[in-house]
């Protein structure tokens, strides 16, 4: 059987999608056919997004959302799934960063960061697995990263918060495997988002380097070509996986970071 990238009538929720990597995977999962929800805390850009795929010939509606809230997590999916139908696709992409020191960083930091991606992916998927089950079916992505696998220095709540989706993962797709949902764990090398972008002047600092060496000696350093992964990478794949068929594949985190990290 010939696999088929279609999301034909199917729901996503995408969380953090006003910008950057949810952004490119919502664009992407409307041009194949899925309704799309755009999930961000800013509502006027979550909404310009699903304006613009509107316009474009897709479906979308803008949710606010801020993923740490149970019951603003729980009132946007309930109006997703009202407005588009059962959710059969949720990307958890919603995240920060903050760097520093393990001595210098401050625990309300450490806290909000692990909040909004650990907190976030496991109220997210509470959230749509009722309606998955019932259904038989449904797809649950998230947005690891290489440091889901390796580490670095100045970044310990996102190197925790990022192994910890793994484990998320690898249990869903145990518990959910029954039930006809799967999960996956993507994990791009560096993306030139804001979220990076935000970092080079701060590692700069932190580092006592220069922004052009924090690029070509810091992130893209172990590159097997010295190229930054593109958003258009990480949504090919998430389509890909979203759209794979079986069981077969399940549980898995695929890495995409041109040879950084090879697993």
């Amino acid at each position: 059987m010939t696999m088929q990238l279609s999301l034909k009538d199917k729901t996503a929720i995408i969380t953090g999608a006003a910008s950057g990597i949810g952004k490119e995977i919502a664009e992407t999962y409307a041009k194949a056919g899925a309704k799309v929800a755009i999930a961000d805390l800013n509502l006027d850009a979550a909404n310009a997004t699903a304006e613009a795929i509107n316009k474009a010939g897709g479906k979308a509606m803008g949710v606010a959302m801020n993923v740490t809230d149970e019951a603003q997590v729980n009132a946007g999916c309930a109006a997703v799934a009202k407005a588009f139908g059962p959710v059969d696709i949720l990307v958890s992409n919603a995240g920060i960063q903050i760097v520093n020191p393990i001595e210098d960083f401050a625990f309300a930091d450490w806290k909000k960061l692990l909040a909004i991606h650990l907190d976030g992916a496991f109220l997210t998927t509470k959230a749509v697995l009722p309606g998955m089950y019932a259904k038989k079916g449904g797809v649950v992505i998230y947005m690891g990263s290489v440091h889901s696998h390796e580490a670095s220095k100045l970044k310990s709540a996102y190197v925790t918060a990022k192994h910890g989706l793994l484990g998320l993962a690898r249990v869903l797709a145990k518990e959910g495997g029954p039930k006809g949902v799967r999960s996956h764990v993507i994990c791009p090398g560096f993306v030139r988002t804001p979220l990076v972008e935000k970092q080079i002047p701060e590692q700069a600092k932190e580092l006592h380097i220069s922004e052009d060496e924090v690029i070509k000696n810091v992130m893209l350093k172990d590159t097997v070509d010295g190229e930054f992964t593109t958003t258009a990478d990480i949504a090919n794949l998430a389509l890909f996986l979203a759209a794979f068929p079986t069981a077969a594949l399940t549980g898995q985190s695929i890495v995409a970071s041109h040879g950084w990290c090879m697993n």
